[in-house]
């Protein structure tokens, strides 16, 4: 004799249905936690489930994504974007606070850098200068075609990010950018208060995970919300712009001075790196002319430390 199903338990099946989790794993909801809420209207309301089965209405702005829900939402990226970041060299000042917020918000140790600050030189007697390196985030990335599980993958809105649910570890993307701008997560992260029982945000990628490769993200969680990345928003000396390419428009993290991309990049020279690999990178780099400061070596940089001299060769 088959089971009699009651309208309760229906709505329930179909409520489960509706977010991806089937009614065998209707328990895994309370197990797994639920984070990374959604950006919504106060006053919509919602049917939710609660912890004993049941399904009330709630808002909208307390419902949160499940694992699969937040993989599907960070693979398809915003649509009708195309993200784009300028860097001014001539603004540089090596003050490193883009590397810090970077650091603090991915919850990455010392001496993992998703974004780093390199000493330059164009040729020998030209005179160094400060070199912030994110990822490229290319139109063309390397890195996505040699992924044996499509653990790296491009958004359509520009972002190239990995699921470290999905990474194995191999490290071919890492042979595969010409950039340097992947790390390898040799170690157990550095964990912070609800780390170890937070489900994973690709965006953010937070829990870090021993075994898997890292990288810049573009701070896709905070375009997400429409705010500027960390990096951008930290740079305390203007040296970041950042904005939407199909809408050829980029603020300054600093000034918060809203311009013309295509206006920028011709009015001073912009150029990208490697541009021969046909990659087709997101970050443009405005060149080093009209510098707001001089590197000597030996003296104290931004934070207190002491320059290192240029070595050649």
């Amino acid at each position: 004799m088959s089971k009699k199903i009651t309208p309760e338990a229906t709505s329930r099946r179909n409520f489960l249905k509706k977010f991806g989790i089937s009614v065998g794993t209707a328990s895994a909801v309370s197990t797994l936690g639920i984070l990374s809420s959604c950006v919504t209207d106060d006053e919509e309301k919602v049917p939710m489930l609660t912890t004993d089965g049941k399904v009330i209405n709630g808002k909208k702005t307390e419902l949160k994504l499940n694992l699969n829900e937040m993989q599907i939402r960070s693979r398809e990226g915003l649509s009708g974007k195309k993200f784009v970041m300028v860097i001014d060299l001539a603004k540089c000042k090596n003050a490193r606070k883009c590397m810090s917020a970077c650091q603090g918000a991915h919850h990455l140790k010392p001496e993992q850098h998703h974004i780093n600050v390199l000493q330059t030189e164009n040729a020998e007697g030209t005179g160094f200068y400060y070199q912030p390196k994110p990822c490229m985030h290319c139109d063309n990335p390397p890195c996505t075609k040699v992924c044996p599980v499509d653990a790296t993958f491009k958004r359509k809105d520009g972002i190239v990010l990995i699921d470290n649910e999905r990474c194995i570890g191999c490290r071919f993307c890492i042979a595969a950018c010409p950039y340097s701008a992947r790390v390898f997560n040799w170690e157990e992260p550095k964990y912070y208060e609800g780390d170890e029982n937070a489900v994973y945000d690709m965006e953010l990628n937070v829990p870090q995970k021993k075994g898997t490769v890292s990288k810049c993200l573009f701070s896709a969680d905070r375009l997400r919300i429409g705010k500027l990345p960390y990096c951008v928003s930290a740079c305390p000396n203007g040296t970041y712009w950042f904005g939407d390419a199909n809408e050829d428009a980029v603020t300054n993290g600093t000034s918060k001075e809203t311009v013309r991309l295509s206006t920028l990049l011709s009015d001073n020279g912009a150029y990208t790196l490697l541009p021969e690999l046909g990659t087709k990178p997101s970050v443009y780099y405005l060149p080093p002319k009209d510098r707001t400061f001089e590197y000597k070596a030996g003296e104290l940089n931004y934070l207190g430390e002491e320059e290192p001299k240029p070595q050649h060769g």
